[in-house]
């Protein structure tokens, strides 16, 4: 394999990937609170696997299944971690850590394994499972963190967001302004889109007593996901008139 797997980084990346996590949340809540939730773990954790066996088998960057594989990804990583917290009864502030520290070992090991972390050297399977297995740490690392501000620190979802909407800066400016590693950038700003876009999510979601504007879980993930497809249409579209390489 040549060919890089992963989307260019363009302002509509972004776009896509805060929503998804907003998506991956309130879809995630929807199905455990309406559902047996050992029942929809285990139905998430099945498509979450499909997805990635999906994107695994494509031979370059298919924008439909990148970021179907990125959805589930959110999807079964937001399962994870509310199950950390629900079912195992740990707190926020203890999961927080854990996923931080195994963010950092999948880091450390990618590094000394590739020498880079570098999301434009995903050409080989070895760096994809790296990449992938990043990706899914910081989905389960960053809704920890979001409940942690929401409700551990009681900031509330609104509040939260718009913390997170400040803090997504930093990375950028500090790569324009202070010339901060553009890899160091990247994955910061990479881990703040997953509590970022639950925040909102959460905020449109949840009921009025909780702090929220109540439109309910189900119809925002729905909304979300029309809004992914109209914008992953357009990579599509745009990746179709793009010049292959050999």
């Amino acid at each position: 394999m040549t060919r890089s797997k992963v989307p260019e980084i363009t302002a509509l990346f972004w776009i896509v990937k805060v929503l998804t996590t907003g998506m991956g949340e309130t879809t995630s809540d929807f199905f455990v609170l309406n559902f047996d939730p050992i029942v929809a773990v285990l139905v998430g954790f099945v498509v979450f696997a499909a997805a990635l066996a999906l994107q695994f088998a494509m031979k370059r960057y298919i924008p439909a299944v990148y970021w179907f594989a990125v959805v589930m990804v959110s999807v079964f990583g937001t399962m994870a971690a509310d199950v950390t917290h629900i079912v195992l009864g740990v707190p926020y502030f203890a999961s927080t850590a854990v996923f931080a520290v195994v963010l950092a070992v999948v880091f450390i090991v990618w590094f000394r394994v590739e020498h880079t972390l570098s999301i434009h050297s995903i050409t080989s399977r070895r760096r994809e499972a790296f990449y992938w297995a990043t990706v899914l740490v910081t989905f389960a690392l960053g809704t920890a963190v979001g409940d942690l501000t929401a409700t551990t620190l009681h900031l509330g979802y609104l509040a939260s967001g718009i913390v997170f909407a400040v803090v997504i800066a930093i990375p950028a400016i500090a790569f324009r302004w202070f010339r901060l590693n553009a890899v160091v950038a990247f994955w910061f700003a990479y881990i703040v889109t997953r509590p970022l876009g639950a925040s909102f999510a959460d905020w449109m979601g949840v009921s009025m007593a909780r702090g929220g504007l109540d439109w309910g879980t189900g119809p925002v993930s729905l909304a979300l996901a029309g809004i992914i497809v109209v914008l992953v249409g357009v990579l599509s579209a745009r990746a179709a008139r793009e010049p292959q390489p050999d």
